[in-house]
């Protein structure tokens, strides 16, 4: 049986550990820049836009042209509703600036990760109309499938559209 000694001994060591907490901000930082040094996770400086981006039934087409992107977007919730949409993407650092539609008034930011795109939860009123009544890309999420151009102009919106024609 252990004595009163060595379990207070223990109890205290486990204690000590607990104030760790969790890592500081600075330690964060650093990891992150460190594991960007060593190609361990993408800079989203570095990280070309043009691919075939997708999630469950979301598809993404980006199509870089100078210094903005072809951008093309299909959401399907299947029973005739989804969500289409083309217009241009302008990156800066983890950000996407996208404008929808001919007249660009579907204009919002996105977040960039190198390898996933997230539309804001909240978009303007005016990209509904890219949507079939009950369906929204407000917070449409997609990962990179394929860095491949070729793949991102195949894709097509329901009625066979080209969304990122080449």
């Amino acid at each position: 049986m252990a004595s009163k000694r060595s379990i207070s001994l223990v109890a205290a060591l486990l204690l000590a550990g607990c104030g760790q907490g969790a890592p500081k901000a600075g330690n964060a930082v650093s990891l992150e820049v460190a594991a960007r040094a060593r190609g361990l996770i993408v800079d989203p400086a570095d990280a070309p836009l043009t691919g075939l981006y997708a999630r469950a039934n979301d598809r993404l087409c980006l199509i870089e042209q100078g210094g903005a992107a072809r951008i093309g977007m299909v959401s399907d919730y299947g029973d005739g509703l989804a969500c289409a949409a083309t217009g241009v993407a302008r990156r800066s650092g983890e950000s996407l600036s996208v404008e929808l539609g001919a007249a660009n008034d579907c204009a919002f930011e996105a977040q960039f990760d190198g390898e996933r795109i997230v539309f804001p939860a909240k978009l303007p009123d005016s990209c509904k109309r890219f949507c079939d009544p009950r369906a929204s890309l407000s917070a449409f999420s997609v990962e990179r499938l394929s860095a491949s151009a070729s793949e991102a102009s195949a894709l097509r919106d329901p009625r066979g559209r080209l969304l990122c024609p080449g």
